[in-house]
């Protein structure tokens, strides 16, 4: 095993070693001894992205899976013997990764390297119908609860659909279509994870009150035996114009609470100095009650009640710029979108104001500060920036390249991208009694 440490001046004197096992797995470490606890993560290069047409929601459903029991951890025995250790878990999935993590008591930091070796080495010997069958119900259940039937919970799924084309890797959402949740197979959810949950497919972060030699001990201990897999395909291409070519469109009329302005604007992939131009960008323009949409709809015109703009980062496509106002009570749609294009066009011509770009990258820099000064937040990150663009140490500089952006990449980016002819748009109108309301107003003359 060898190991590369960050420059502390860099890095805010926060470091990290990294090492690999012979088979395969990736391993950083990262001591913090400040507070007696310790963060494991583990990244696996699998997310949504990896699905074909007709089996979305595995890499979501598998997730679920995973805390169904491994060959010597029975049901639900994961969660018990973490929570009971004093520790905390839970596990997410996204577009282009599924992440397990634990944060522990410093001392009980073997229980959940071992805890998570087992289903890494074991789990298929545990995974049957009735977990399957059980756990599918659980994903199905979450949809409605997260999608389905709360309001505005399809705008994410239906604006990923019209910003990525059909076929496309990034075109349906993680959580899958109730159609493709039911048709999984017992032998569709084996073949996922002899596919995808290898130890050459990820890599462990471990960071905290820790011994780093007696760490690399256990891991090797536990994991080293795992056989690596090597029958992976790659990803799909996930490339595409940097700009949609026109506007897409579409109005929802459901029983929401107001009516609503929901877009997205395909923005430079994550990595780049472009996306974290972008990230500059939309912080000004959206990024709390001191952004430019939140004093001109809210505050000045009083069109909106809420008015926000916020970036989805993507390594492997084009990342997301989302932007999210709900009108105030009897104002149209097009009026607000009126409002929105003349601030990002005059955005787009100006760039932001030494002020403005001195908030923004301060928010910018706390959010990352916020971050990284946690285990469990550095763990994640470090994971983050080793599994999409090879190297975790540069999650320690993340803060040094938000700071070293210019305003002048700032307008440009803002300018190439938040056009018209690059959005994605849903309007959404109400139906039931928010509709009825509005009609009323309407109908007196009510000054708006």
């Amino acid at each position: 095993m060898g190991h590369t440490a960050t420059p502390e001046a860099e890095s805010g004197g926060l470091t990290a070693t990294e090492h690999r096992l012979a088979n395969g797995l990736r391993v950083v470490l990262s001591e913090d001894h400040l507070t007696p606890v310790a963060a494991v993560c583990l990244w696996y290069d699998v997310g949504s992205r990896h699905e074909v047409k007709g089996r979305t929601g595995l890499a979501h459903l598998f997730e679920h899976l995973m805390f169904q029991g491994s060959a010597n951890v029975t049901g639900n025995g994961h969660f018990e013997l973490v929570q009971s250790a004093g520790g905390s878990l839970n596990g997410t999935t996204s577009f282009e990764r599924t992440n397990y993590f634990e944060t522990m008591p410093a001392h009980q930091l073997e229980l959940a390297l071992w805890l998570e070796a087992d289903r890494m080495g074991s789990l298929l010997s545990a995974l049957d119908l009735q977990s399957l069958d059980n756990q599918r119900d659980v994903v199905k259940n979450e949809r409605r609860q997260r999608y389905d039937n709360v309001p505005y919970g399809t705008a994410f799924e239906r604006l990923t659909a019209m910003a990525y084309p059909d076929s496309h890797p990034y075109h349906h959402t993680p959580i899958g279509s109730m159609a493709d949740l039911d048709a999984a197979s017992l032998e569709d959810a084996r073949a996922f994870f002899r596919t995808y949950y290898a130890p050459n497919n990820a890599v462990l972060a471990v960071v905290g009150d820790i011994d780093p030699e007696q760490t690399l001990a256990w891991i090797e201990k536990y994991f080293g035996t795992i056989p690596a897999h090597d029958g992976k395909p790659a990803p799909r291409d996930g490339s595409l114009p940097g700009v949609m070519g026109g506007q897409l469109r579409e109005v929802v009329e459901e029983d929401v609470p107001s009516r609503a302005l929901m877009a997205a604007y395909r923005l430079p992939h994550d990595g780049t100095r472009e996306a974290d131009a972008a990230d500059l960008a939309l912080t000004v323009l959206g990024g709390g009650e001191s952004s430019r949409l939140h004093n001109r709809l809210v505050r000045r015109d009083r069109s909106a009640v809420a008015a926000g703009f916020g970036l989805l980062r993507l390594a492997g496509a084009p990342s997301l710029g989302w932007l999210d106002v709900k009108t105030s009570s009897g104002v149209e749609v097009p009026a607000v979108e009126a409002a929105v294009d003349e601030e990002l066009a005059r955005f787009a011509e100006e760039g932001p104001t030494p002020e403005e770009m001195e908030r923004a990258q301060a928010q910018l820099e706390r959010e990352w500060l916020d971050r990284l000064a946690t285990v469990g937040g550095r763990a994640d990150e470090l994971c983050r920036y080793a599994v999409l663009f090879g190297d975790p140490q540069l999650a320690l500089t993340a803060v040094k390249r938000i700071l070293d952006i210019t305003a002048d990449e700032v307008r440009a980016v803002a300018a190439a991208t938040l056009r018209p002819d690059n959005r994605a748009a849903l309007v959404y109108e109400p139906t039931g009694s928010a509709a009825g309301e509005d009609s009323d107003e309407d109908e007196e003359g009510a000054d708006q």
